[in-house]
């Protein structure tokens, strides 16, 4: 019998139903559920991050949600030592750890641990602004494509933020970046991950993140947006760069109708399940099902899953 204790990993796309199979599983396994998601560490940032309505946990819970507030700055390297901290409450409990994971980069430094990446350093970051203000937004990817030609392809020219940071490693390390993250890992200790993947067939993902979005709006999204603006939460803060709160943020100021905001976080939203999947279909030793975590099939399937791995 191993000493390593298992850590259920479920993985998928956004709307394939993680949440749910997660406390299905719970629920037949005595467990709780560890959130691996990076939008759901900010308290008041509810509704559009998908957090589960308390009513809706069935008793069954939620670690790892509203931890900060949202002018705060979190890391994936503070996910896991908080994360560490629940899972040796919970295997003192004996309770089944089940982790639902929407952010690949999180469940990266949970599993496996995050190098140690170079600080920040705020003067090189001014430079390299000061040099896209000057010269147009390509060309710091152009810099990356010459310093670091594997990084360049795998960020997207838009993405200022990361190109910023991948030079910034870059320069500060004096090497490419992929080295960085191979290097210094420390994998998480004394438990045995079992991964389930949810792969939906693609139209029918689509079409339950349409009709997810539609939910959430009848549940207050706009409202809850209003809200949030109303107590003086900055435009600036990290939470208001999620999928649709900015959208929503321009439709309460009048300068898109919702129709156009609604159409642009449809979109959004889809091509970020692509991105998920892209990801954690690179995930090791993972075990995909066809099919949403809410229906019985695939919780049975799941199951058997996990009675196999513990037998």
């Amino acid at each position: 019998m191993s000493s390593l204790a298992p850590l259920v990993v479920i993985l998928g796309p956004t709307a394939s139903g993680k949440s749910a199979l997660g406390i299905s599983l719970a629920k037949r396994f005595d467990g709780e559920v560890l959130v691996c998601d990076s939008t759901q560490v900010y308290k008041h940032f509810d509704i559009g991050t998908g957090k589960v309505p308390a009513i809706e946990q069935q008793g069954i819970a939620h670690h790892l949600v509203d931890l900060i507030e949202p002018e705060e700055i979190f890391s994936a390297g503070e996910y896991r030592r908080r994360a560490e901290l629940v899972l040796a409450d919970l295997r003192g409990r004996g309770k089944l750890p089940i982790v639902t994971a929407g952010t690949g980069l999180y469940l990266r430094a949970l599993l496996e641990g995050l190098a140690d990446a170079p600080q920040r350093s705020e003067a090189i970051r001014a430079r390299l602004r000061a040099s896209a203000e000057r010269h147009g937004p390509g060309r710091l990817h152009g810099i990356l494509a010459r310093i670091d030609p594997q990084s360049a392809t795998r960020i997207a020219a838009t993405d200022e933020q990361k190109i910023i940071r991948a030079i910034e490693m870059r320069l500060l390390a004096g090497k490419p970046v992929e080295e960085i993250f191979e290097a210094g890992r420390a994998p998480l200790p004394g438990f045995r991950p079992v991964k389930i993947g949810l792969a939906p067939e693609r139209e029918a993902l689509y079409a339950r993140i349409h009709s997810r979005i539609d939910g959430m709006i009848r549940a207050g999204w706009i409202e809850e947006v209003a809200n949030l603006i109303g107590r003086g939460i900055s435009r600036e803060a990290k939470p208001f760069q999620f999928i649709g709160y900015a959208d929503w943020r321009e439709y309460l100021g009048g300068t898109v109708s919702k129709e156009e905001a609604v159409k642009r976080i449809q979109q959004s939203t889809r091509r970020f399940a692509k991105r998920q999947l892209t990801w954690f279909r690179r995930e090791r030793e993972g075990q995909w099902l066809n099919g949403f975590g809410d229906a019985p099939e695939i919780f049975a399937a799941a199951a058997g899953i996990i009675n196999s791995h513990n037998s």
